[in-house]
């Protein structure tokens, strides 16, 4: 690390101690956190004196050095001061004569008492007479029982012991006075000190804000340009052409925990191919891989490199999400309602220049509402948002929307079976996914074999109703369009038939399904 980051390192979140000046709730440490950064200031400046980029000249004349504010400070706050002020000891010496003195004069007890104690034995004889302190009865001069009969007059008793008798004198409570008094006027003189201290420091805040925003700044870059050369990130390049091109992205999260290495995938959108239909299995790498993408959109926007080959990045206004389920029981909102109001929100707002993420959408709900929800959401992203969109299903249905759309293309998340097991490549490919391998997931999740064998079945004689359908007509009921009124089932179903293009084995499957339709 070098000394630049270093000194980064050690500076304190100085906007935060602004903030509490300005409130007037500012503790001595604050101050002192403040001292030390301004004592910074000098050498982050230097750093930045052969600074060729403009940004980084304006960053190092907001900076500012603040000289007659440090040296204030390091005159008025001592090295490491206490939390409170209340417990004093935060004002150094030598910056108000006035508190020096009192401090003395609380400092020097002990030194003036044991000068009294001496003179007290000689006047009385008295070689085991003591002079003490304690909170409660405040100075007194002590003898033992067997001493008693040789106090001086002026003695006064103050408190009567098992084994002792003690007394005050005049000069002893003078004494007392004038100590006692010293610490607290003491306290009160640097209470006042530290207040008009922070008054003197709340003038600079304007100046403050500056620097603070400046030094936050630099430590962004920083850490950026760091994070760029250790961990191999490429410069974007940002340009006015739409659409989004990466080569062997990565995601910078992602990649930093994996014990083994990351699988990079490239993403291609422009003004011909805006959306991508993303199948494949579940752990199969959509949603890193869309994710990834949106990361890598963000950290180009914001001035950084990013983890990828190359990138280059058309204009983006924002980037909208729809991933993950969750619920909001306490304003009577479902899952599903959630994702609808996050569907919604896209829907009504995203531009040709947007980026959307749509994962899943449609699951919450039967699978005929769902599927159609998800296919016309997609089909009006495509066709009226025309925003950038990844759309991430397991309704391999969609997938026919490639051939509806001349901007829609399918991508698959690869992966192989082995056995009874799945091993997931984490490549991105064209096309569509051949099967989702739900079973194999969930036999990996460790659901019971017994169940999984049931499923199975189950889904060996679902996909032989399946096959029993004619796929002319099943792709024809999907191509309905949108905003065409619902009619009742037989006259729907005819509106999508071609009588023309029907074989006969087609037409006869037609007059079986008119008929199980008007049972």
């Amino acid at each position: 690390m070098d000394g630049g980051r270093r000194r980064l390192c050690e500076q304190f979140d100085i906007e935060r101690i602004v903030a509490r000046i300005a409130l007037h709730s500012a503790r001595p440490r604050d101050l002192a956190g403040l001292r030390d950064t301004l004592a910074l200031l000098p050498a982050l400046r230097a750093k930045l004196a052969d600074a060729q980029v403009p940004r980084l000249a304006g960053l190092r004349h907001a900076l500012g050095e603040h000289p007659d504010l440090h040296a204030h400070l390091v005159r008025a706050v001592v090295e490491s001061p206490p939390a409170w002020i209340r417990d004093g000891g935060v004002i150094a010496s030598g910056f108000d004569a006035e508190l020096d003195e009192l401090r003395a004069l609380s400092v020097n007890a002990d030194g003036c008492l044991l000068e009294m104690e001496t003179r007290e034995r000689e006047r009385t004889g008295i070689s085991n007479l003591k002079i003490a302190y304690n909170r409660v009865h405040g100075y007194y001069i002590e003898l033992s029982r067997g001493q008693v009969s040789r106090a001086p007059a002026d003695y006064t008793r103050r408190q009567t012991l098992k084994g002792a008798e003690r007394y005050i004198t005049p000069e002893l409570k003078t004494f007392e006075d004038r100590v006692l008094s010293a610490r607290t006027r003491a306290l009160a003189r640097e209470k006042m000190l530290y207040d008009a201290l922070v008054e003197r420091v709340a003038a600079d805040i304007p100046n403050l804000q500056t620097c603070a925003g400046a030094l936050a700044e630099i430590d962004v870059l920083c850490a950026l340009a760091e994070r760029a050369e250790r961990l191999d990130y490429y410069r974007p390049e940002l340009n006015d052409d739409p659409g989004i091109r990466i080569e062997a992205g990565r995601h910078p999260v992602i990649e930093r925990v994996l014990r083994e290495p990351y699988v990079p995938n490239d993403i291609q959108l422009d003004a011909g191919r805006r959306m991508l239909i993303v199948t494949g299995p579940n752990m199969g790498g959509k949603s890193t891989y869309m994710r990834q993408v949106a990361l890598i959109v963000l950290l180009a926007h914001i001035g950084s490199y990013v983890p990828a080959r190359r990138a280059i990045i058309g204009p983006i206004d924002r980037i909208f999400t729809r991933i993950g389920a969750a619920d909001d029981l306490s304003a009577g909102r479902s899952t599903f309602m959630v994702e609808m109001s996050e569907a919604a929100n896209i829907l009504n707002n995203a531009t040709s220049s947007s980026l959307v993420l749509m994962d899943e959408i449609g699951r919450g709900t039967s699978t005929f509402d769902g599927l159609s929800l998800a296919w016309s959401c997609a089909l009006h992203l495509a066709q009226t948002n025309r925003a950038f969109t990844l759309f991430a299903t397991h309704y391999f249905e969609l997938t026919a929307l490639a051939e509806l759309q001349e901007t829609i293309a399918n991508v698959h998340c690869d992966a192989i079976e082995h056995a009874d097991s799945i091993v997931f490549l984490h490549a991105v490919k064209e096309g569509p996914a051949n099967q989702s391998y739900g079973l194999q997931v969930a036999r990996l999740a460790g659901i019971p074999p017994a169940v999984i064998e049931a499923a199975r079945q189950r889904l060996r004689i679902l996909e032989e109703r399946a096959v029993d359908e004619s796929p002319a007509l099943a792709t024809a009921q999907l191509a309905l369009p949108l905003g065409r009124s619902i009619r009742c089932p037989a006259t729907a179903l005819l509106d999508t038939v071609e009588p023309d293009a029907l074989s006969p084995k087609d037409a006869l499957e037609l007059v079986y399904r008119l008929k199980a339709l008007n049972r």
